[in-house]
């Protein structure tokens, strides 16, 4: 299921490095500790980690893994320790406060699990909102241009309370796409949704980075959700142990979802002990 990369990187682990590919995302020795107490809590322990235009990556891990801490600094809603993170080649790791809110309204689009929507407000007024709190001219022509793209257009006065909880993720990742971000960041997109409608929003998000070339970041615990990315990435004690392509991606809709033993005992194999021993130390 997955290809073994050629380069390595310091740490052992496997990378993507695709020749002649704008770095969207470039993270160079990232860690992050909490001060519990007494107690100091290492989330993130010495992350690097380069994600280009164009790809459709998953971070996976298990619960305590980091993948939550790496989240919120991808997202720019929190600062690392130590280390560089650069999003469009601007260093995000040392703005102010003021400066990261600009940066989370223009160049991240992020989606969430609970879809985050306001519960009075239309569907056409949700995908607004990046544009309003940004000053941008012309908001209604490019809020329903970003409703149209995901199947939407005949819902643009809507509440949420009249949509089904999959046409409320597809608000959710227009109001994410109506910026024109760098990147789409999403975690657990499909968790909160039937295997039907979670088929529909996965579809939405492989046609968004192959038709448009998206770069798509998932931070998810599902494996199914994961083969039907690009790249997988994982975690385990604040570390990458492995990244790597998926051989053959899934196409949304195309294949029956295995028991999910059976997808967990395939992924781990494949993810965590598939590569050479020297990744795992």
């Amino acid at each position: 299921m997955f290809g073994i990369l050629t380069r390595r990187s310091k740490n052992g682990h496997v990378a993507t490095e695709p020749l002649e590919r704008k770095v969207v995302i470039d993270i160079r020795g990232i860690t992050k500790m909490y001060k519990m107490g007494d107690v100091e809590v290492h989330a993130l322990r010495g992350v690097d980690l380069k994600i280009y235009q164009g790809e459709f990556v998953s971070i996976m891990g298990p619960s305590g893994s980091g993948k939550s801490t790496l989240m919120n600094i991808l997202g720019a809603l929190d600062q690392p320790t130590t280390g560089e993170f650069f999003l469009d080649d601007t260093d995000v790791s040392k703005l102010s406060e003021a400066d990261l809110a600009r940066v989370r309204n223009k160049k991240i689009g992020f989606v969430f699990q609970s879809f985050n929507l306001l519960k009075r407000t239309t569907a056409l007024r949700q995908v607004e909102l990046p544009l309003i709190y940004g000053g941008a001219p012309g908001r209604a022509k490019k809020a329903k241009a970003a409703l149209e793209a995901v199947g939407l257009e005949r819902r643009v006065d809507h509440l949420p309370s009249e949509l089904s909880g999959g046409q409320q993720q597809r608000v959710a990742i227009a109001r994410a796409l109506v910026n024109e971000p760098s990147m789409i960041l999403a975690d657990e997109p499909t968790g909160n949704l039937d295997s039907r409608s979670g088929t529909e929003v996965m579809q939405i998000f492989q046609s968004l980075n192959r038709d448009q070339g998206i770069t798509i970041v998932f931070v998810t615990h599902d494996p199914w959700i994961a083969r039907h990315t690009n790249r997988v990435i994982m975690l385990r004690d604040g570390k990458v142990i492995a990244d790597r392509e998926v051989a053959e991606p899934l196409i949304a809709g195309e294949a029956e979802r295995p028991s999910e033993a059976d997808e967990m005992e395939t992924m781990f194999k494949d993810a965590y002990y598939g590569g050479g021993q020297d990744e795992y130390n």
